[in-house]
């Protein structure tokens, strides 16, 4: 049967079931896009110490992961220099130590903060109060991640910033 042989009603509820199911296929897709666009790794709270013409500068934030298990393998900024991956001293040492990488848990925060890990930013450029550096994150599952983190100055209390 042709288009031209049904009646005004038989049109109306073909054409309606016609987009009744393009509108259930856009749904679909669209939650599935969604859902696929959502990733596990998310950083918040990211700043960077001013440096008051020190060779080397913290980075702060915080990691939340809402899928497996991951690993932190590099970090790049764009302030120039090199990044450590810096954890906690170590009973009966005094000095903190460089990581090759950071394991980050599964369905959990990760904080990076001054008693903890960290990143230092070894010979960057000149950071100013007020300015964001980008800061690379590269995880062995998630893949790379780009933050940015706003420069703050302890002098002036952080601008107010708390931190992570």
């Amino acid at each position: 049967m042709s288009v031209h042989n049904l009646n005004g009603r038989q049109t109306t509820a073909i054409s309606r079931a016609l987009m009744g199911l393009i509108a259930a296929a856009v749904a679909v897709t669209g939650c599935a896009r969604q859902q696929a666009a959502v990733p596990p790794i998310r950083i918040a709270s990211a700043y960077v110490m001013q440096s008051a013409g020190a060779s080397a500068v913290a980075a702060y934030l915080v990691i939340a992961n809402s899928g497996p298990a991951d690993r932190l393998l590099s970090v790049r900024s764009s302030a120039g220099g090199h990044v450590l991956m810096v954890g906690p001293a170590r009973r009966g040492l005094s000095a903190a130590s460089a990581l090759s990488e950071l394991s980050v848990p599964g369905h959990s925060l990760t904080r990076l903060d001054p008693n903890g890990f960290h990143f230092e930013i070894v010979q960057s450029g000149r950071l100013r109060q007020g300015t964001d550096v980008t800061l690379t994150l590269v995880f062995a599952h998630a893949g790379t991640i780009r933050v940015p983190a706003q420069v703050n100055n302890p002098a002036n209390n952080n601008g107010g910033y708390l931190g992570p």
